[in-house]
Order: structure tokens, then sequence, then C-alpha cells
């Protein structure tokens, strides 16, 4: 019997064509990469290599997480940055609406490579799942107007973000606090000033007053005395 063989239009036999070599090159520099990854030294810039589920995904680093040695604030990126093109994939699939993160240094692999670029989302042509198993790292202060009859109803005043680390915000925290001392239920008629600590929705970034760059007692006085029963 005369054996078949198949081979793609226009490659000699036995050849690879260049899609082909394209793939095996790829193939063959994830497994360089897994079986040689390169060891994460803290405190430098380069991108990083993180355990997202069974994926791994490339992320930037962001020094000042006070959450301790093991936890460190990283932004996942699409795996083809800087380029446009990867800029306009990544949207699609979620990688720049995250903001940063916290991350347990235990889901580092290392240094990022490219040949970890197959095991990305983004070479499935998956989004980031909705839990990508970090916490937010962008923190916030929201200081509220509730009504005291029962209903719960109220509004938000004033937001304050982002913070890059809690301490900053229990900081400010503990002034505005010191402000409202007393005070939370005669400010405003009818209503009870609250504030809560939280996470900051990056996909809100334009509601949040940067508490850096002014007196934060003055914006909440300003606040409150826009309120009207």
């Amino acid at each position: 019997m005369k054996r078949l063989s198949f081979r793609r239009c226009g490659t000699a036999p036995g050849a690879l064509s260049p899609e082909d070599q394209a793939v095996l090159d790829q193939f063959r520099a994830m497994l360089t990469a897994v079986r040689n990854p390169q060891p994460w030294t803290p405190g430098t810039a380069q991108d990083i290599a993180v355990r997202v589920g069974p994926f791994v995904e490339r992320a930037h680093t962001r020094p000042g997480d006070d959450h301790g040695p093991d936890v460190i604030a990283v932004a996942l990126v699409h795996p083809g940055t800087p380029h446009a093109s990867a800029y306009l994939h990544g949207r699609q699939l979620g990688y720049t609406e995250r903001g940063w993160l916290r991350c347990e240094t235990t889901a580092i692999l290392g240094f990022w490579q490219p040949g970890y670029a197959m095991l990305t989302h983004a070479a499935a042509g998956l989004p980031l799942p909705d839990d990508v198993g970090m916490a937010s790292a962008h923190y916030a202060l929201y200081i509220e107007a509730r009504k005291r009859d029962d209903s719960h109803d109220g509004f938000t005043l004033l937001r304050l973000g982002p913070y890059t680390q809690t301490q900053h915000a229990q900081q400010d925290g503990d002034r505005l606090a010191a402000a409202l001392d007393g005070r939370e239920t005669t400010l405003a008629p009818g209503y009870r000033i609250t504030m809560r600590f939280g996470p900051l929705n990056v996909s809100d970034h334009q509601l949040f007053t940067d508490p850096y760059e002014t007196d934060i007692v003055s914006l909440l006085n300003t606040a409150i005395a826009d309120v009207h029963p």
C-alpha cells in the first residue's frame, strides 16, 4: 500500500512553513522560560511573571505597598506591551481596567521572559477573569451624607484617592475624623456625616480628588457647605 504524506503547498518535503516554524520557536521559548526562570529580585523595575489561576501573566511592579514583605503592588499588562496593537487587544481582554493589585510574592515565577507569552489569557484569546486572585492596591476614603430617618438614603460628598499605601489613607482618615469629631449629626441638618475606607474603583477615577495635592479638611468643609436638607 502506498504511504500517504501531507505537507503544506509550497514547502519542501520535511520542511516547516514559516508559520509552523514561528509556532515551534515560541513553544521552545516557552519551555526554556518554564525550565529556566530568572529569579525575581525585590526592588527592581523589571517586569515579572505571575500566576493567575492556571495561566501566567506579565506584570509591572510598584514598590511601597505596605502590607509587609510578602506582598507587592503590580499592574497586569498585555504580554505584547508596549505596542499599540497590544494595548488595544489588552483593552478588549480587560488588562487595562484592573489598576494596581496586591500580589503575594509566592505567585511570582520570576522576571518576565517572552517565552511566557504563550501561557497568558491573551494568547488563548480569553479575557482576564473577574477574580484574578489579587485585591486592589489603590485605596480611597469616602465621605458620605446619610439620612438620619433610618431610610439609609444619602449620597457621597467626597471621594479622596488614589492612595497607593494604606498608611497614607489612614493618616488622612484620622485627620478627617478629628475634624468631624462630635459634629457628625450637626454639620448637615437631617444627615449624619460618615467616613469609610475602601478600594478605589479604577473605572470611576475621574470622580476622585487627589489627596496629595490639596487640603483635605478644606475640601471636607466645602463639600459639607453644599449639602442641603
